[in-house]
């Protein structure tokens, strides 16, 4: 069957048809969109200063804040505005435009996070080898993979959608595009699309969450043999991991394991992941890592002498 767009432009219903509640969540988002660009751009510029912070680790972490900042701008600039619109409209384009990022973004950030927990592994049970296997040119690769990962994953999921006809109802009860909202809107029948994007998406994030779990508990068995000292340093370094990891995986899993079905819930778990993880993600790595804050301190009184010139 040929493609039929018909519809040239999707309607979102947002989170409340009420101007006042609008209002609130419009000062709500533009500080919480403005936390999120700083937190993560401070990330970035404090592994890039500090000599302290060259391990593959602050390398990966530098890399996942870059992540972090792309991923929320996929869908926060466009919510914030809408709350002062009227009428909250996108392009049948734009909608697919936005999806595309948001899922490149999304996967890459899944794969980043594998090869995280794959670098942590390396480092306390093979910490004789670490420089050597986890060299620049390594870490530049897995980097790299992760990026060809999340293009794939997202390109897969576009090719998906965009061969379904959507020729009748242009309204997203939703503040973005995204697979689920989109199906319910296609004028055909999306239940074979539907599991392959739970092949493509859910599963995705499950078998990557349990890569990740079977790592740790590798390194957990492992850490029995360590001293106090060290096995309390591991889990810090460890624990900031893990909570980023249960935070963004959580809500994704949630989303994208159930086919072709949504819950009026869905919008609340989609600000979860798309806003408040990326928000959470240098405050758990920051206060959790005294190299971190020692580092970001240095780069302040650096700023400040310079402002003094």
């Amino acid at each position: 069957m040929a493609r039929i767009h018909n519809v040239t432009e999707f309607i979102f219903l947002g989170f409340s048809p009420s101007w006042e509640v609008q209002k609130v969540c419009f000062v709500l988002f533009l500080l919480l969109y403005t936390a999120v660009v700083l937190g993560n751009s401070l990330i970035v510029l404090t592994v890039m200063t500090s000599r302290s912070l060259g391990s593959p680790m602050y390398f990966f972490l530098s890399c996942l804040s870059f992540v972090e900042i792309c991923y929320s701008s996929t869908t926060a600039p466009k919510l914030i505005s809408d709350l002062l619109a009227e009428r909250k409209a996108i392009s049948l384009w734009g909608c697919m435009t936005q999806l595309f990022f948001m899922h490149f973004f999304g996967g890459a950030e899944i794969f980043l996070l594998t090869v995280m927990a794959y670098d942590r592994y390396v480092a306390i049970c093979r910490p004789l080898n670490y420089r050597t296997i986890m060299n620049r040119q390594v870490c530049a690769v897995l980097v790299g993979v992760a990026w060809v990962g999340g293009f794939v994953h997202s390109f897969a999921q576009i090719l998906l959608l965009f061969h379904l006809p959507f020729c009748g109802p242009n309204v997203i009860d939703h503040y973005f595009c995204d697979l689920l909202p989109l199906l319910k809107l296609a004028c055909s029948d999306t239940f074979l699309v539907g599991l392959l994007i739970v092949a493509n998406g859910g599963t995705l994030s499950v078998i990557s969450f349990g890569i990740i779990l079977a790592s740790y508990v590798v390194i957990l068995l492992h850490l029995r043999t360590r001293s106090s000292e060290g096995r309390s340093k591991a889990l810090s370094t460890c624990g900031s991991h893990i909570t980023v990891v249960t935070l963004f995986f959580g809500p994704c899993i949630f989303i994208y394991m159930r086919p072709s079905t949504t819950l009026s819930v869905d919008k609340m778990v989609a600000v979860f992941y798309t806003v408040i993880t990326p928000l959470l993600n240098p405050v758990i790595y920051s206060l959790r890592n005294a190299q971190v804050k020692k580092a970001m301190k240095k780069l302040w009184i650096r700023t400040m002498k310079l402002d003094e010139k």
